[in-house]
């Protein structure tokens, strides 16, 4: 395994690589985003990532659909970016879609790049960002670390701990939206789906509370013109959380909940180039819902983490 970092215009790049199979992750700094999971087939490689031409792209884009954005400490949408907490109105002041506050606070900002190294069996990086009040709607300071992992058997590992190092308790929802591409339109991809239960959008799609059974990729199935922009609450078990499979190159994904993500936000743009996938530790609107909301405490650490695992056919 070997561990590289370079500077691509703006920001730092890291680059771990399986040199035995290929198998590569490249990181962006900025906002700690993933922008490419390679593996190789032959010849060819597989960036299963849709992401960016680089970090000048991203800087310039990345509200443009939010691609691989850290989501913190919120996520999805606030109502009307407002919110109470512990008696105290609050309004978030960053980005907006519609009247929704959306997507966190911290998927712009740079991130330092604080461990890294790389043996036989996994190379890996940590970045850190300190949030200190920078935005006035989250007055709760926090330190959130992001490492990524790359191990053997083409699985990349992202894990996330979130610290409150405030004196007073704040609310906390973690998570990130990567969008995923196999080499075809999504509508030919085999899709499972490790849910049995759909929670019910009002037209701002944000949760009414109420939930419905939904088993329609409970086993493999072509997507097809099926259209999501839907939060799945994830059955408890060692399933992987989501499958997706191109049958004609034979490149499969396998996502796993590895800790602190109970939903997956799904979401099929208009383009259908790409999927989004998006790991959450709590609902949409969380902030006002209080679904998965998390109380953090001054001092006490928040660990999240997911895994991705490339395959292709032997």
């Amino acid at each position: 395994m070997t561990y590289t970092v370079f500077d691509d215009k703006l920001f730092p790049v890291i680059c771990l690589e399986d040199e035995e199979t290929g198998c590569t992750a490249e990181i962006y700094s900025f906002g700690a985003l993933l922008n490419s999971f390679t593996i190789k087939n032959g010849n060819s490689t597989h960036n299963v990532i849709d992401g960016f031409t680089n970090t000048q792209d991203a800087k310039d884009n990345i509200t443009n659909g939010f691609k691989s954005a850290r989501l913190s400490p919120f996520v999805c949408r606030v109502k009307s970016g407002r919110y109470q907490f512990n008696g105290s109105p609050h309004a978030i002041n960053k980005f907006f879609l519609g009247k929704e506050a959306i997507h966190g606070v911290l998927y712009d900002v740079p991130f330092s790049i604080t461990q890294k190294g790389a043996d036989d069996k996994n190379a890996y990086v940590t970045l850190a960002f300190e949030y200190n009040k920078i935005n006035e709607g989250y007055p709760f300071p926090f330190h959130t670390a992001v490492t990524y992992t790359l191990q053997n058997n083409n699985t990349l590992l992202i894990t996330t701990t979130v610290t409150n190092t405030g004196k007073q308790d704040m609310p906390l929802a973690d998570g990130w939206h990567p969008y995923f591409t196999l080499g075809s339109k999504v509508n030919e991809l085999l899709v499972q789906l490790n849910t049995r239960q759909l929670m019910v959008f009002d037209e701002y799609l944000l949760p009414t509370g109420d939930y419905i059974n939904y088993n329609a990729f409970a086993t493999p199935r072509h997507l097809g013109e099926t259209f999501l922009d839907n939060c799945f609450v994830l059955d408890d078990s060692e399933k992987p959380a989501c499958v997706l499979k191109n049958e004609a190159n034979g490149l499969q994904l396998t996502i796993y909940a590895k800790q602190g993500y109970p939903y997956l936000q799904v979401y099929t743009p208009p383009h259908r180039n790409s999927i989004a996938v998006e790991n959450l530790s709590g609902a949409p609107d969380a902030f006002n819902n209080g679904i998965g909301l998390i109380i953090a405490k001054p001092g006490e650490h928040y660990t999240f983490a997911a895994a991705y695992t490339l395959q292709l056919p032997h």
